[in-house]
Order: structure tokens, then C-alpha cells, then sequence
């Protein structure tokens, strides 16, 4: 199989810890005061994502929690 020499030669270990990151762009946040947000919790799907918040919602009934997509986190790990 070929390999693409175009890319900077970087270590296994960062290579695995990006790949593994990007694996994981669902979040469940937590809406803070002053708009501010908390991750709780990532997920590969979004219906695990949908699932994990209603377990939370009726764990912690008086909290904000929003699934989101957290592209930012997948434009910084490249």
C-alpha cells in the first residue's frame, strides 16, 4: 500500500492520541451561567450522545445539557 510522504513524519504515540481524538466529535455540555458551557461527556454517535443525556436529565433534573457537535476540538487536534 502506498503511503503519503506529503505529510510531516511525526511520532506513533501523537499520531494514535489525534486519530483517537477525532474519533469522538459528540459532546453532551453542561449550559453554565453567563453563557458559559462544560463538557461532560464524548461520544462517537449522536444517538449515544441523545441517549447519555436523558440518563443525565433524570439523574440531575435541574441542569442544562445540550448535545453539540464540537468541531472546533476536531479543527485543533489537525
Amino acid at each position: 500500500m502506498p503511503q503519503n510522504t506529503d505529510h510531516k513524519a511525526a511520532n506513533s504515540a501523537t499520531q494514535a492520541v489525534a486519530y483517537k481524538a477525532r474519533l469522538n466529535s459528540w459532546a453532551i455540555a453542561r449550559l453554565l451561567p453567563d453563557a458559559q458551557r462544560e463538557i461532560v461527556a464524548r461520544f462517537r454517535t449522536r444517538s449515544d450522545a441523545d441517549g447519555y443525556m436523558q440518563h443525565l436529565m433524570q439523574i440531575t433534573p435541574d441542569a442544562s445539557f445540550m448535545v453539540i457537535f464540537d468541531c472546533q476540538r476536531e479543527a485543533a487536534v489537525i
